[in-house]
């Protein structure tokens, strides 16, 4: 069982609903931080909280969901020691867990299908970071830009 953390903006609810169904099914415990309707809201607030509750070390990944997924991965890419990476398929979350480490996963609701969605969201979290020569890229990541 994984604790993740899930949040969406209006675009996003629907499929951050039955990928948080999916994952509570499947025996995760979700952590939904919102939205929780259609009603419009603005994705940064739910971009940041997911990405700080995973860096806090309160969830062990956090998957996000607006309208392209742009958007809200921005938000979460703003969060020092978030690695959001927008999932279209399984290609992508083979990756960006492989070689990015990433521990955010963000979809774009206008541009992936439920069923690609939680099937790309199932190889993320089953795929491990293959470290090695990757890890000196997400040691450079983690710091701040002002230090690169």
């Amino acid at each position: 069982m994984v604790r993740i953390a899930v949040g969406s903006d209006h675009a996003g609810f629907p499929l951050k609903t039955k990928l948080a169904e999916w994952l509570a099914a499947q025996g995760h415990q979700v952590v939904d931080v919102g939205t929780q309707s259609d009603e419009r809201v603005d994705y940064p607030s739910f971009g940041f909280d997911v990405a700080h509750r995973v860096v806090a070390g309160e969830v062990e990944r956090g998957v996000v969901v607006c309208g392209s997924g742009q958007g809200i991965c921005m938000a979460v890419n703003r969060v020092p020691g978030a690695r959001g990476a927008i999932i279209r398929d399984e290609a992508d979350s083979l990756a960006t867990r492989q070689h990015n480490d990433a521990n955010v996963a963000c979809f774009g609701a206008r541009v992936t299908p439920t069923e690609d969605a939680i099937a790309a969201l199932n190889v993320f979290l089953t795929t491990d970071f293959d470290g090695g020569r990757h890890m000196a890229r997400i040691e450079q990541l983690d710091r701040t830009a002002g230090d690169a």
